[in-house]
């Protein structure tokens, strides 16, 4: 099929750039085809930039960057007006956030104040200047990276701010194999390569869209999610469960991952496989209850039976 060659495509390309990666690669398209938004957090040098870049590439999409410091303000994100003293009036002149894929590297090295900037634009599309809503290109995709809250200079995104993002991925070290690999294509010279191909033209980008819409989930399937659901809101290691934003999300990604699949239903599998990275930033741990949001989608995956007993 035409559509699921595409994608395939698009893998590879995006692999050539990000070794050993497959997994992460294939989810962070799947965001992006369920119109979300992606938050890619790990170390710095992991190849987070680099996979924004080429996600942007493979998409055939305008891409701007906005380096994330302490001294940015929204202004420096969604423009000014500007007064014209030849033509006597403001004119406006639109920053970055003007644009389909906007890469915001090191999202959590700014202040609260300037991160909020993005909020209504990743909800909603637009951006209110001034008292005037202006509406942004589409598709329109954030793609932020952050670095773990631990390292200086860091400010913890704010759970509503989170929440916009569909996913949220680790990239991890390289595997023994593709970090070897790099070593041998640097030293030859023919290192990874500045711009990829594109991959998806605009029409196959909208017939994604369309066949996830028309991906089916059986009442089998939709029982296993409210479980997921209810147990994420009942258990005491939580103290933050999935909220109806989350449990649709989480039901948007698995269709399209059926679909990326080449499948016209949705399996348990599906639900699995998207849960860590859609479910990992929305769950917050008790006070009782030590571990991180991905331990508690392990915790889920391993407590929640997929048929009911």
């Amino acid at each position: 099929m035409e559509i699921q060659a595409a994608i395939e495509g698009a893998i590879t390309q995006v692999g050539r750039v990000l070794l050993g990666k497959d997994a992460q690669v294939r989810l962070a398209l799947c965001c992006l085809f369920a119109r979300g938004h992606l938050l890619i957090e790990d170390l710095p040098g992991m190849g987070k930039t680099t996979l924004s870049h080429a996600l942007a590439d493979v998409l055939g999409l305008s891409c701007k960057r906005v380096q994330f410091t302490s001294d940015l303000l929204p202004a420096d994100i969604l423009g000014v007006s500007v007064y014209d003293r030849n033509h006597g009036n403001f004119s406006f002149h639109p920053g970055p956030i003007f644009t389909q894929v906007l890469l915001a590297d090191e999202i959590n090295r700014t202040t609260p104040r300037t991160q909020s900037a993005l909020l209504e634009a990743m909800a909603e599309g637009q951006v209110t200047i001034e008292g005037e809503t202006r509406l942004l290109p589409q598709p329109f995709f954030v793609i932020a990276t952050q670095n773990p809250i631990h390292q200086a200079g860091t400010y913890p995104l704010p759970e509503s701010q989170l929440d916009r993002f569909l996913m949220r991925l680790q990239l991890g070290y390289p595997d023994p194999r593709a970090e070897r690999q790099m070593f041998v294509d640097r030293h030859s010279g023919s290192g990874a390569p500045t711009s990829l191909p594109r991959c998806i033209e605009p029409r196959q980008l909208a017939a994604i869209r369309s066949g996830v819409a028309e991906v089916n989930t059986s009442d089998n399937l939709l029982d296993y999610l409210q479980r997921l659901v209810a147990r994420s809101r009942q258990g005491g290691e939580f103290a933050v469960g999935l909220s109806p934003r989350g449990a649709l999300a989480l039901l948007e990604c698995a269709r399209t991952w059926a679909f990326m699949a080449g499948r016209n239903h949705v399996v348990p599998e599906d639900l699995q496989a998207v849960l860590p990275a859609v479910a990992g930033h929305r769950l917050i741990p008790s006070g009782d209850y030590a571990d991180d949001g991905q331990a508690l989608v392990a915790l889920l995956q391993r407590t929640v039976d997929v048929i009911r007993p």
